[in-house]
């Protein structure tokens, strides 16, 4: 099937399109309906009557753009109409909506007379928060955009002139940056006359290109000064004094070329008389002006992007236009001004010299991503660009005096991370208890698999959030080849490296562990053996005193990692191991247990879990526990002895902690539901608004989380171990660096909390 094919059978399968309309309030019951509508919707309305602001409170015109096209310019397909663009403008919605949260209507106007466009959106003002121009040709587009700025007071867009200029602009930057040009002093030459390329322009003359050093060349050759055939006013401001006619000879001697034309508008022998170490901008879409390969193969000092995703340096709008309207919005901002304009791409240009998450990794198959020439501008699904770029247009709307609505910028970045998920959230609140500036004063961790790149990497962001001070177990020489290849030199400089086989702490490690062995089997000699063992050696470490607590498993079975540690520390006396994953769902946090250690447990052992879950929610969350014994049993309704094991933990429970609120054993419905319980169970006393899943088995527990997980229903952190007598943790086979980086503010918090005479294990 080609990918035309594809896109039609994608377009076209189940419901048609790509957007829907969903309520943000609940509309299940008579006394919702009296909200929703009449009579209660009456008092929004008289109060936005009196003070017009109040719109802002009271609908959603706050978070509601409208993507406007006439259809006259839609991608490389040009004037195919309104209704032709509409498919255009709902995937403008879709990348609005996944990337900044931000809902959209799309708006196709049958009016090819710029003054209808401007009407229409001028009617549609108390509607939306802001305006996102697409796809409406040159120059009636400059037209358009220039009236709307002056008529409303809300932002208005064009994305297909601003959105490109602001990517290709960070990109320019951080290309000049590598190459270590003088933006001053830099020739550019500009192929296309229309939007976009007017638009590039215009920001790289405030970017310090010098409008001197710029030639515009259109389909007729270079815009220059006297030249009659299809000038107009907003081409008229590049015309240049020059005896260049062609863009082959504006090409000699350049320093950058950008262009935003068409496909094979120059040719690499034009490249080839371009200065050293050119900027080569191919934009056009679908198809670049010219192929990076064939530019590259001539002049192998270049530096390329296109619009591409299948070549490096993709200049894609996607990367702006959700966030300077997520920024404009919350703002309240009344316009899009060249500040803002300016804050987006310094942001942009700066977020990608960060190192690049794993999640960015995966989502490109596993590309890896460094600072340089085949890496000059994030990629799309860096959901770091919300928190750079959003409050970066923020702050420049309030510096820039068009804020109506003044925001606290930490704070609104802290609210933003929402948007990324509960998990950031969630993890937030876990990392700010436990960071510290001070490396003394944070806890140690000691990581056995030490010369794992994902280990190293998490190890460098542990260190730099203040999280941890990670102890890396292997040889020395592998690990500082691999922070050499990851260019963590630097940052891991002076971290604790140990090969346990060489450790001065060998020969009394093998002692102790013989003690505590030996009549397990274990010899002196074996002892020996086993703590060269990088598993066994961290264990002893932390059963020591050495370390504060060990986190390991991220290329091993849960069993392999879990043994050494049990048998070198063990559990806590009167407790049982037991694997936690916290489920974090939009609005909730659920604790589901146990999910990774026991196969089949008893009663007794069901009534420690549920302790032990209920002590680390508390501890973790703040939260007050509600206890769910699950089963396949509502309360007595069947005596199997899977639901009678489950009914007599919750008796156990209850003995052992009667202040703790627990009930069962129950059907998961019953847990989670409240109109389930209030109507079939109003005497149970977790009216369906559990925070704690105890599973009857390892087997539904395990089940349960990795289909919540992998539906998309849930995000899973953990599996958090509890039981364990000090701080050890496990990680999944093959976790992602921000994994490890999360378990290891678990591991701290739990490190703290007992520094602290806290503990979340049961007594």
């Amino acid at each position: 099937m080609t990918i035309y094919e594809e896109s039609l059978k994608y377009h076209s399968t189940g419901r048609k399109g790509k957007i829907e309309v969903i309520p943000s309030k609940s509309v299940t019951t008579q006394h919702d309906l009296s909200l929703a509508y009449s009579p209660g919707v009456a008092e929004p309305c008289r109060m936005i009557a009196e003070k017009e602001e109040l719109v802002y409170e009271y609908t959603a015109k706050g978070n509601l753009v409208a993507v406007v096209s006439n259809g006259t310019a839609v991608l490389g397909l040009g004037d195919i109409g309104a209704s032709a663009s509409k498919p255009v403008m709902e995937g403008k919605g879709i990348l609005f909506k996944k990337f900044a949260d931000i809902d959209v209507f799309d708006i196709e106007l049958n009016a090819k007379n710029p003054d209808d466009v401007i009407r229409a959106c001028e009617m549609l003002e108390p509607t939306f928060g802001g305006i996102n121009l697409e796809d409406i040709k040159a120059p009636e587009c400059f037209y358009i955009e220039e009236e709307l700025k002056k008529k409303l007071k809300i932002p208005v867009f064009h994305d297909d002139q601003h959105g490109t200029a602001v990517i290709s602009g960070a990109a320019f930057l951080n290309a000049l940056d590598i190459l270590g040009k003088k933006i001053q002093s830099v020739r550019v030459v500009f192929c296309g006359g229309g939007a976009a390329a007017i638009a590039c322009a215009n920001l790289y003359l405030h970017l310090g290109v010098r409008r001197e050093n710029i030639i515009m060349c259109d389909s007729k050759g270079v815009i220059y000064k006297g030249r009659k055939e299809g000038m107009n006013p907003y081409k008229e401001r590049f015309a240049v004094e020059t005896d260049k006619r062609t863009i082959a000879q504006a090409l000699e001697g350049a320093d950058a070329f950008v262009g935003v034309s068409v496909k094979d508008g120059i040719t690499p022998e034009m490249i080839k008389k371009m200065a050293k170490d050119p900027i080569v901008f191919a934009m056009a879409n679908p198809d670049p002006e010219v192929l990076p390969e064939d530019v590259l193969k001539i002049r192998p000092d270049a530096i390329m992007a296109t619009g591409r995703s299948d070549y490096p340096n993709q200049v894609n709008n996607v990367l702006g236009f959700p966030f300077i309207f997520r920024g404009a919005l919350d703002t309240m901002a009344t316009a899009i001004n060249e500040d803002m304009k300016m804050a987006a791409v310094k942001a942009l240009a700066s977020l990608a010299r960060e190192d690049v998450p794993e999640s960015v990794s995966r989502a490109y198959g596993g590309q890896t991503f460094k600072f340089g020439r085949d890496y000059l501008i994030p990629k799309p699904f860096d959901t770091r660009a919300l928190l750079w770029v959003a409050p970066a247009v923020a702050q420049a709307a309030q510096d820039s005096g068009v804020a109506r609505k003044k925001l606290d910028i930490s704070q609104y970045r802290d609210n933003l991370e929402m948007l990324l998920g509960s998990t950031y959230t969630v993890m937030r609140g876990i990392k700010k208890r436990v960071q510290s500036d001070d490396k003394k004063g944070r806890a140690t961790i000691v990581f056995p698999e030490g010369e794992n790149p994902k280990i190293l990497k998490a190890a460098h962001v542990i260190r730099e959030e203040g999280i941890a001070e990670p102890i890396l177990l292997g040889s020395e020489k592998l690990i500082q080849t691999a922070m050499k290849d990851l260019g963590l030199l630097e940052s891991l400089k002076d971290v604790k490296v140990i090969r346990p086989s060489k450790s001065e702490n060998l020969v009394d490690y093998a002692k102790k562990f013989f003690v505590k062995r030996q009549r397990k089997g274990v010899t002196l000699a074996v002892a020996r053996q086993l703590m060269k063992q990088n598993n066994y050696y961290g264990a002893m470490m932390v059963e020591q005193g050495h370390a504060d607590g060990l986190l390991n498993g991220i290329s091993q079975s849960y069993p392999e990692t879990l043994r050494p540690a049990i048998q070198t520390i063990g559990a806590k006396p009167g407790s049982r191991l037991a694997g936690i994953y916290m489920m974090i769902f939009k609005k909730r946090v659920l604790f589901f247990a146990d999910t990774t250690v026991n196969i089949e447990p008893t009663a007794e052992e069901l009534a420690d879990i549920a302790i032990q879950t209920a002590q680390l929610a508390q501890s973790f969350m703040n939260t007050e526990p509600r206890v769910a014994m699950l089963s396949f049993s509502n309360f007595g309704s069947n005596s199997h002895p899977l639901a009678t094991r489950a009914r007599e933990a919750v008796e156990i429970v209850r003995k052992r902690a009667p202040s703790l609120i627990i009930d069962g054993e129950m059907q998961a419905d019953a847990a989670i539901h409240p109109a389930i319980s209030e109507e079939s169970f109003p005497f149970n006393r977790v009216p369906g608004n559990a925070n704690i899943l105890i599973f009857p088995d390892l087997q539904s527990g395990n089940i349960a989380y990795k289909l919540m997980a992998r539906m998309g229903s849930a995000e899973a952190v953990g599996p958090i171990l509890v039981g364990m007598n000090k701080p050890v943790f496990v990680l999944q086979q093959n976790s992602d660096v921000n994994d490890v980086v999360n378990m290891a503010a678990i591991t701290a918090m739990e490190i703290q909390l007992r520094k602290n005479g806290k503990t979340t294990h049961a007594n």
